[in-house]
């Protein structure tokens, strides 16, 4: 009802229903993009579309390049694509590489594409390998992987150990949070989210990109502000120009 409401306002502001999807499109973007980061970038999207076929043409020439297919399974796990990820990757594994990079992008392939066994295998034997693997990334997709397939208890193991590696991790207090809330800490999941903003508030502006989507979950009505702000000051623009 509400973007209904929104839509029709804004029909009346631009007296044409196409300026007014036009100008919705750009509140939810510009709204996107100034709180979670949902939606993708389309120059970044279009940037890896192209290494992505760069990598594809260099394995046709060259199927035993494992470093291309490393950085192509990274790219597609990156692009939501985890099964075409592992399958990309399994030659190299299958060669014996078992450093942890290609470990970790197995694992989080398998497991994302729902292959928890196997991935559990995988992300084991990249934390044998390196143990602080990017400062607790292992247990950071471990927590993800097993708060997805219902295990809150697993994951909390896997998040309390992340936030030991990684104490300002905005992410790692939000999938706590919903951990703690499904086993039902309600009052330990009330401090985890308190704690995750108090972290992301206090970051350097310029480390906060990576932690926003994740600090804007943990008050979720801030969107809805951002979003209203918007349509009030387009709606002054368009009032002050006509």
């Amino acid at each position: 009802m509400s973007k209904l409401l929104l839509f029709y306002l804004l029909v009346q502001l631009t007296g044409s229903p196409l300026g007014a999807l036009a100008l919705l499109l750009a509140v939810w973007w510009l709204t996107d993009r100034m709180t979670v980061g949902v939606l993708p970038d389309p120059l970044r999207t279009v940037a890896r579309w192209r290494r992505r076929l760069q990598l594809a043409r260099a394995l046709e020439v060259n199927p035993h390049d494992r470093r291309a297919r490393l950085e192509l399974a990274d790219l597609l796990l990156a692009g939501r694509r985890p099964a075409r990820a592992a399958a990309v990757l399994r030659p190299n594994v299958e060669a014996g590489d078992e450093d942890a990079h290609t470990a970790f992008l197995m694992g989080a392939a398998l497991g994302r594409s729902g292959q928890a066994d196997p991935a559990e295998r995988a992300l084991a034997v990249a934390r044998a390998a390196d143990p602080d693997f990017r400062a607790g990334e292992i247990d950071l997709e471990l927590g993800r992987q097993r708060l997805g397939r219902g295990d809150a208890a697993g994951a909390r193991e896997a998040l309390e150990r992340l936030l030991v590696e990684r104490p300002g991790s905005v992410e790692g207090r939000l999938w706590l949070a919903r951990a703690l809330d499904r086993l039902g800490d309600r009052d330990g999941a009330r401090r985890r989210r308190e704690e995750g903003w108090r972290e992301y508030v206090s970051l350097p502006r310029f480390h906060r990109k990576h932690e926003r989507p994740f600090a804007w979950r943990l008050q979720p009505w801030r969107p809805t502000a951002v979003a209203l702000g918007v349509v009030l000051v387009l709606a002054a623009v368009a009032a002050v120009a006509g």
